[in-house]
């Protein structure tokens, strides 16, 4: 199959399947989507809170948000490789946006392979997620940002103004 369908049919399924979340309503947003070889990059915003947890205290907020971000990492890494039978390994970052003047948090990062350990078994979401290949930081439930000096990670302010394109 021509790479630029595979690449249409992950976009496509991508809107079609995460359109809706589990705990969240909102859409998930795509930031950027590269395919080299057999390698791919995908970078997402995870979804806000649900309007109908607005009654809902912070903290139970803030869980529901970090639960949802977990579900739908696992989700995209999933269907990364459902779509594009010929990419080996993906690089996947999910970023919290923290506000309409400040730049993206990036809160979970995933170096994937195509082969995972079977996860269908283990209860724990936080475990799944990370046998699947993806580095968080959570307190309490909640996922915090992850510090970018510490674990060598492209800050997202630079990337983009290394592009040129205005965050």
């Amino acid at each position: 199959m021509n790479p630029f369908w595979e690449v249409a049919d992950f976009v496509r399924g991508l809107r079609r399947e995460m359109r809706f979340g589990e705990i969240s309503r909102a859409p998930l947003r795509l930031l950027r989507l590269e395919l080299s070889g057999e390698s791919l990059a995908c970078d997402w915003i995870a979804r806000p809170p649900d309007i109908w947890d607005a009654s809902l205290r912070r903290r139970e907020r803030e869980r529901n948000q970090s639960e949802q971000a977990l579900r739908d990492a696992i989700r995209v890494r999933d269907l990364a490789f459902e779509a594009l039978p010929k990419v080996q390994s993906a690089t996947l970052r999910a970023f919290r946006s923290s506000g309409a003047r400040e730049p993206p948090e990036l809160v979970i990062i995933g170096t994937a392979d195509r082969e995972v350990p079977p996860i269908f078994r283990i209860s724990s979401l936080v475990m799944r997620a990370k046998l699947c290949g993806f580095q968080f930081e959570m307190e309490d439930g909640i996922l915090r940002a992850l510090d970018s000096e510490e674990k060598g990670i492209f800050d997202l302010r630079n990337e983009i103004h290394f592009q040129g394109a205005t965050p």
